[in-house]
């Protein structure tokens, strides 16, 4: 016997009549029936269907929910991508949209309006497909949108920069990148690095902006013991413990006159003196730095001597900010969402249509730090199962003549919102009169205008 290709709906209901009349109905699905969770359960792990139909009056408990919302809550644990729409009795609304507060998709009320559950079902089984496609794109796309290893990118701008990256990396030259505050300078060091022959070395990175002047010729050349109070040790600095690696110097444009002059030594002759010292040591260490200032302006204004940045820059590689990497903004949004909800702990489905516009419309100043911090805050703050604009507190033009749908979600959404106004205004906001103009139930028309925070 050929196996069917319809869509599986699986009907979880006590009264078999109505399961034959499901069954009659509902000709475009290949339709299983249940009549306890057992059974349910067992439909469930044979079949895996997109959609079910749940009555929440399930023996032994015909009369109550529990067994109902035990059924639910198995299906979730189960197979959480399960649209489950639950049955709601007369006077039963509240047990309905308590079930759909623990993750069902929808209700439909009993007796059963045949049409009326048609279009929820219909409904379903399309915004099941939606995100079944989503999350096999999002799947394929990630396998190819990782350069250099770590990096999270598919902007024609940063695969630019990561070949230059891998050009330069096996060459023994200073490497200077520029690029603003977030851009991930960082880890473009650390990629020259890693794809060096020096990889088996260690990278020590410091930040010369954030360490007190006094303090970093210190950090960076060692000291002496007793060179200064408090010296109580011989300490190596950070150029020392680089030794056969990669020397990482961030903000290198924050280092004081005085310190350039010592700095510019040991790039010509590759030797240091501690602090206290009178020793030469032989240093063998690869120089790549980084800053956000225009050291061209001020060599010019004598802030930044001339010699020492040819020595640094004998390679610049210029890092785009985050508003000019095509598709990188959303890319990495999606990134950051998933990675905080799996730390954290949050089950969530990824980001709302109007939180991807409003992804790619923002300029983020801040660049990747910024996205990285403000998605970490959302997936912490968001109530639904998608983040929105609001948990990322920006805002969104989606509903802008001029706006442009990133993917089919947002098309939908843009969709479901132009459909909706119009079908409130030709019924002079009759929510009954709407919904039946739209083909949908009165339920699933509020719980649409209430996520898409549209008032009656």
């Amino acid at each position: 016997m050929t196996k069917s290709t319809r869509p599986i709906l699986l009907v979880v209901e006590d009264d078999e009549g109505l399961q034959r009349q499901l069954k009659w109905a509902y000709e475009d699905y290949e339709v299983v029936a249940a009549t306890n969770r057992a059974q349910a359960i067992d439909m469930l792990r044979l079949h895996e269907p997109a959609v079910v139909t749940l009555d929440l009056g399930l023996p032994p408990d015909p009369d109550g929910v529990t067994e109902g919302f035990a059924t639910l809550a198995e299906i979730q644990s189960l197979k959480p991508d399960t649209k489950v729409i639950v049955a709601s009795g007369h006077g039963a609304r509240e047990s309905a949209l308590k079930a759909i507060a623990n993750g069902a998709y929808d209700f439909y009320r009993k007796p059963v309006d045949i049409d009326e559950l048609g279009h929820i079902v219909k409904r379903a089984f399309q915004l099941h497909e939606i995100e079944t496609e989503n999350r096999r794109l999002e799947a394929t796309a990630s396998e190819s949108q990782t350069v250099l290893g770590s990096i999270v990118s598919a902007s024609p701008e940063m695969l630019k920069v990561a070949h230059t990256i891998e050009r330069v990396a096996s060459a023994d030259v200073s490497v200077m990148l520029l690029g603003a505050s977030g851009t991930g300078k960082e880890l473009l060091a650390r990629a020259v690095h890693d794809q060096s022959p020096r990889k088996g070395g260690a990278f020590v990175a410091i930040n010369c902006a954030a360490i007190p002047e006094n303090l970093l010729e210190a950090e960076l050349f060692g000291y002496e013991r007793g060179a200064f109070t408090g010296a109580v040790k011989t300490t190596p600095g950070k150029i020392e413990m680089a030794i056969g690696g990669t020397l990482f110097l961030d903000e290198v444009g924050d280092i004081p006159l005085p310190l350039q002059v010592k700095l510019l030594r040991f790039l010509q002759e590759r030797v240091i003196e501690r602090i206290g010292g009178r020793k030469p040591i032989a240093v063998d260490t690869r120089i790549v730095c980084a800053t956000h200032r225009d050291l061209d302006g001020m060599t010019a204004e004598g802030s930044f001597r001339e010699d020492l940045y040819y020595r640094l820059a004998e390679i610049v590689v210029p890092i785009p900010p985050l508003a000019q990497r095509t598709g990188d903004a959303v890319l990495l949004a999606r990134y950051f969402t998933d990675k905080y909800a799996k730390e954290l702990g949050r089950s969530l489905n990824g980001l709302a249509p109007d939180a991807v516009e409003a992804v790619d419309e923002h300029p983020w100043p801040g660049n990747v730090r910024e996205l990285e911090n403000r998605i970490k805050r959302a997936v912490i703050m968001a109530d639904g199962k998608l983040v929105t604009a609001g948990d990322l507190d920006l805002q969104s033009n989606i509903d802008g003549d001029g706006a442009s749908p990133i993917n089919l979600r947002a098309a939908r959404e843009i969709a479901d919102r132009k459909a909706i106004a119009q079908a409130l205004t030709r019924t002079d906001h009759n929510i009954s009169g709407a919904a039946k103009l739209l083909g949908i139930s009165r339920p699933t028309l509020y719980d649409l205008m209430k996520q898409y925070k549209l008032s009656a």
